[in-house]
């Protein structure tokens, strides 16, 4: 990744009628050639099964007698896609049909799913709500974390931090005390992080030090989901793991990647929560 051919931190013209050439892909491989990924492949050649969930809340189109219609949407991306889309040009991209006139949100739908599984190399799913009609999650996300007395010396990702028991648990543990910084910008990201696992018992504090550790990390909201994922699988033994992040908004957009041991099922997604 050329980091001077990116539009973020860039002065850029909005365009505000429809251009896919907007959309930049950024391919997958590089970071993932960086991971310290299990030997173990469960997904062709990933030791994960996961998503992307991307959400736009700033979509707006007119329609043939000109009147703004507007919409929330939502992408499933699958993780086995090619490659992310920076997030900058997905907005840019979005805005272009600010005054572009479609016949109906059909035609909206149409579009939007066939250029973004162009941009990010594989099938895309689209989901365009009114605003009234989006879904509001009440997220299980099981026992939170935060208020472990801990001292915390590491601000880079350190995965020695990670401690488990020979136990067996089946546990959701929640920290919403993840935070890493855009790699381009270095613009702050927050989230709240989700693990829920069947197998060997993971200590709570060192989990919690291990989320707090990535404070100064400059990454992609995917990237570190994945590197989290592949850090647990590396010191314990899962049955069932599924890593979650639930990224803040900015920009009109959030990204919030998840990755699994096993296919996604409705009970491992976490919904929106308290900080949109």
């Amino acid at each position: 990744m050329n980091k001077d051919d990116l539009l973020l931190g860039k002065e850029t013209q909005y365009v505000f009628t429809y251009d896919n050439s907007l959309i930049f892909p950024i391919a997958r491989t590089g970071n993932r050639a960086r991971l310290n990924m299990p030997v173990k492949k469960v997904n062709g050649e990933l030791p994960f099964f996961g998503q992307d969930v991307w959400t736009g809340y700033e979509l707006s189109w007119l329609n043939l007698k000109g009147k703004p219609q507007v919409a929330i949407a939502e992408f499933i991306i699958p993780a086995e896609s090619s490659s992310i889309v920076e997030s900058k040009s997905f907005k840019l991209y979005l805005n272009s049909f600010n005054n572009t006139p479609l016949e109906n949100i059909e035609q909206v739908k149409i579009r939007l799913q066939q250029d973004l599984s162009e941009g990010f190399g594989g099938d895309i799913e689209v989901n365009l709500f009114a605003v009234d009609a989006f879904p509001l999650a009440s997220a299980k996300l099981g026992e939170n974390i935060d208020e472990l007395d801990i001292e915390v010396q590491d601000f880079e990702p350190n995965p020695s931090l990670l401690k488990v028991g020979k136990n067996v648990e089946t546990q959701t543990l929640n920290s919403h005390l993840l935070k890493s910084n855009c790699p381009v910008t270095g613009q702050p990201d927050w989230a709240t992080v989700v693990v829920q696992y069947k197998g060997s018992e993971i200590d709570k504090a060192s989990l919690l030090k291990y989320i707090i550790s990535y404070r100064n990390h400059d990454d992609f909201h995917e990237h570190c989901v994945e590197q989290i994922f592949c850090d647990l699988c590396q010191v314990g033994k899962f049955d069932e793991l599924v890593v979650t992040a639930r990224y803040t908004r900015r920009g009109g957009l959030d990204i919030n990647p998840t990755r699994s041991l096993k296919p996604l099922v409705a009970g491992d997604i976490v919904g929106r929560l308290a900080r949109p």
